[in-house]
Formats: C-alpha cells, sequence, structure tokens
C-alpha cells in the first residue's frame, strides 16, 4: 500500500574475481554482522611514559598488535578514546587511514588498549561471525584490492566509516569459519614463535655486547678484585683497569677510532630495470618495517637504482635515524639482492665481524650519537650524513676479545637468521592458502595437509 515503509535494501559491493561461493556460504555486509564499527575521538592524545596503549597504524603492519612498540596515554585519553566502545579480545583494530590502510588485528587479551586518530574499532557479532576469521578476511589480497577503490583522500590514503561499515564479508558456517581461522592460525603462531625466538636470540648477543664492550663488566670486576665471572683463559684477555679516555673511561690498551676503522661501506650500485625479468631480493625501508622480510621482486618493477647487498653484512639506514632500521640480512653467494639507497651496506673491517658491528650499529651509544647527526627541516625525511656517521668515535676492543665474541655471538644471530627463513617459507604457505581458504576456492580438509606438510 502507498506510503507505508519499505525496508531499506542495503547494497553489497562484491570484490572481483570470485567465483561463485560454496553451497552453505553467503555474502553479508560487515556493519549487518558486527555489533558495531566504531571510531575515536579526532582530539590528540596525551602520550605518557606508563599506562594503557594507544593503538596507531604502524603498530599493527604485520597484522598483530605489536604492543612492545605501542607508546603509553593518560587516563583522561583513555577514558575519553573508549567512550564509545571498550577495546576488549574478540574485536579488532582497524587501520583506516595512512601507508598501512585496511589492515586489522586482534585486541589482544588483558591489555589496556584505545585507538589512535587513524583506526576503527570492529566488534563482529560473535554468535555469526568469528573475529579471526573476520581478521584473514579482512588482510587478505581479495580485500586488499577491492579497498583499493574506495579511497577518498587525495593526500592521505583513507577509508571513510561508511565504507568500512559496508565492506563485504563471505560468510561460512560458524563452524567453518572456526576451522579456518585455526588451520591459518597454525601458521602464523609459528611465524610468532619464530619472531620471539629471533628476539631472544639477538638479545642474547646484544647483552654480552654490553657487558664487554659498553659496560666493561669484566674489566670493572677485575680492577675491584673480583672475578668476572669468566674462564679463566676468556678472563685473562680482559685488562685489569680503566684510564682516560676522549670517551671517558674505557679498558687499558684499547682504542678510540672511528666508525669507519670498524666498517667498510660497499658502495657497488645496480639498475634492475636493465635486467627487468630477472628476479631480486629488494631490501626496502617498508619491507624492514614489515618484519624485515625483503620482497621478491622482477627487476621490471624495481624503478630506480639500488645499491648491491653481497652475503655478510649490516645495513644501516641513513633515514630518520631516531627510527632504528639495522639490517642483519640473510644473502646467499651468488644470490641477486639489492637494497634502498637510504640503506649504507656495511662490510666488517677485519679484525670485526659481522656481529660486532651488528651489535654496535644497534647499542644506545652509537643510536643516539647517529640521531645527533640529522639534518633535513621536514620531520619525515631527515637523515644523517654518510660521512659523518663513518666518523662517529667508537671503542676499539683486543682483537683476542674481538675473536671470542664472535665466536659466542655469530651462532646466535645465524640462529636468529635460520628463524626468519622458516617464517618467509611459512608466510608464503599461508599467503596462498589465504585466498583459496576464505573464499571457498580450498577446502578445509585439504589445507590441513598443506599445513601439516610445512609444519613438520
Amino acid at each position: 500500500m502507498a506510503g507505508e515503509n519499505v525496508p531499506t535494501v542495503k547494497p553489497l559491493h562484491l570484490p572481483a574475481g570470485l567465483g561463485d561461493l560454496p553451497s552453505a556460504w553467503s555474502w553479508s555486509r560487515l556493519d549487518d554482522v558486527c555489533e558495531g564499527v566504531f571510531d575515536c575521538p579526532h582530539s590528540t592524545p596525551k602520550l605518557v611514559d606508563a599506562g594503557p596503549l594507544i593503538a596507531r597504524s604502524q603498530d599493527i603492519i604485520t597484522g598483530v598488535f605489536r604492543a612492545e612498540q605501542a607508546v603509553h596515554v593518560s587516563e583522561d585519553t583513555f577514558r575519553d578514546r573508549t567512550s564509545k566502545a571498550m577495546p576488549m579480545r574478540g574485536d579488532l583494530l582497524y587501520s583506516r587511514e595512512g601507508t598501512y590502510f585496511g589492515i586489522a588485528a586482534d585486541v589482544p587479551a588483558d591489555t589496556r588498549v584505545c585507538l589512535g586518530q587513524r583506526m576503527v574499532l570492529i566488534r563482529p557479532m560473535a554468535c555469526t561471525l568469528d573475529f579471526r576469521f573476520l581478521r584473514y578476511w579482512l588482510n587478505s589480497p581479495i580485500m586488499a584490492a577491492h579497498i583499493h577503490g574506495f579511497r577518498d583522500g587525495t593526500v592521505a590514503e583513507r577509508l571513510n566509516l561508511p565504507t568500512i561499515r559496508a565492506l563485504t564479508v563471505a560468510l561460512p558456517p560458524l563452524a567453518e569459519q572456526r576451522a579456518i581461522a585455526h588451520i591459518l592460525g597454525t601458521l602464523d603462531d609459528k611465524i610468532e614463535l619464530n619472531r620471539r625466538m629471533t628476539e631472544t636470540l639477538e638479545a642474547m648477543a646484544r647483552a654480552l655486547f654490553k657487558s664487554w664492550f659498553v659496560d666493561f663488566d669484566p674489566v670493572r670486576a677485575k680492577a675491584e678484585g673480583r672475578g668476572p665471572g669468566l674462564p679463566q683463559p676468556l678472563a685473562d684477555l680482559f685488562p685489569a683497569r680503566l684510564v682516560d679516555s676522549e670517551l671517558g673511561e674505557i679498558p687499558e690498551g684499547w682504542e678510540v677510532g672511528m666508525f669507519g676503522d670498524v666498517v667498510e661501506q660497499v658502495r657497488d650500485s645496480e639498475n634492475p630495470l636493465e635486467s627487468p625479468e630477472k628476479g631480486f631480493r629488494h631490501f626496502s625501508i617498508p619491507a624492514f618495517d614489515d618484519g624485515q622480510w625483503p620482497n621478491q621482486e622482477l627487476g621490471e618493477s624495481i624503478k630506480s637504482l639500488k645499491s648491491r647487498v653481497p652475503p655478510g653484512v649490516v645495513l644501516l639506514s641513513k633515514l630518520n635515524p631516531e627510527i632504528e632500521r639495522v639490517w642483519l640480512v640473510d644473502v646467499e653467494p651468488g644470490g641477486r639482492a639489492v637494497c634502498s639507497t637510504e640503506f649504507l651496506v656495511l662490510a666488517p673491517r677485519a679484525p670485526h665481524g659481522r656481529s660486532f658491528v651488528y651489535c654496535l650499529a644497534r647499542s644506545p651509544l652509537f643510536r643516539r650519537e647517529l640521531e645527533g647527526l640529522v639534518t633535513g627541516t621536514s620531520k619525515s625525511h631527515q637523515r644523517a650524513q654518510v660521512s659523518s656517521i663513518l666518523q662517529l668515535p667508537v671503542v676499539r676492543p683486543a682483537q683476542s676479545l674481538l675473536t671470542r665474541f664472535e665466536g659466542a655471538a655469530e651462532p646466535l644471530l645465524a640462529r636468529s637468521l635460520e628463524c626468519r627463513r622458516e617464517s618467509r617459507t611459512l608466510a608464503s604457505v599461508r599467503d596462498a592458502l589465504l585466498p583459496k581458504l576464505i573464499s571457498g576456492e580450498m577446502r578445509v580438509k585439504n589445507a590441513q595437509k598443506v599445513v601439516e606438510r610445512a609444519t613438520a
């Protein structure tokens, strides 16, 4: 009858390139299977040294919220930013703007976190939509291609709130959603375990470097008449007193030199466009930020001159040095590898080894000195001059101790590279399975066999 209210039919914008869904699956709009998609106040958050965390787009670029790198906000800011919805386990943090827009991450359990200015909170209906399945769907190549056409910013990439609420979700039965999430989660869990192992191994090497070459613990112990807690042949390699130098007190017999005495800058360059069909491992700034995994790319897709990356080097970024980008690269002899010219390619000068160079470049004192070299007025494009970096003063220990340190630290760092290598393989398997599973092209039973082989 004329004048009656007619229900509004919400349009579905289906992702391109997908075939028919399996018979038990359906399509839905995100806002029809969620309790809410919440924005946050746009006021500038007040940062503090301790307190609740704030989730920014750069904290979830790997699809996992990295609490260890997130910053803290005041209690007032936390209350203001959780007034619409308090993030909790089962919700998703979703980036709507910036370089890493369109990425989702779980809200970790037992963590007080609020939204940053470029974030929204997605709360799926638990009885209809598994939050882990939704995270995989939103992070899939299918959705990455789909949302590309919905950007609405000329300066910053951005998705507006109505667009996010209208995103389309493929909806298997809940039990199948959970099975798919479990299969993909098995791979992610192993990748996360490797990440933690890598951090632990590198922390062990850096702690040894700090004890021997920064705090001079064995030297101080001997100077005070205490045992250094080392095997006697090793303890005998350390002097028994400290002497004054331009860097303050250093062990007797050690020298103050320049960073350029410890490393040699490798200046070989290559234009990948001259080999358009050749494959290159591309060590770029974005690849470092995205889990320190170089991209495998054809030369035709690498548009500018790059630096060659030989085996056994360390990459040190001169761009925005307040961001620590020191890359222990994993390159095999004969491999075609290049890096951004924003990286210095550093080979250790004998008797210094790669482990010493890596730990030195990550040491707090070196980082502070490096940050003091910046030039440029733009906050996003500050750089340190190469000549100034190579002239930074450093302590040079005795050769015998450098050899012993390398023998202790190199196996730790080599194992950390093995963990990264294994994670790259697992990520490749996950990325191949992801679009097939969440589109219904591959069913759970077949995917389980693939995962069992990959994790055996």
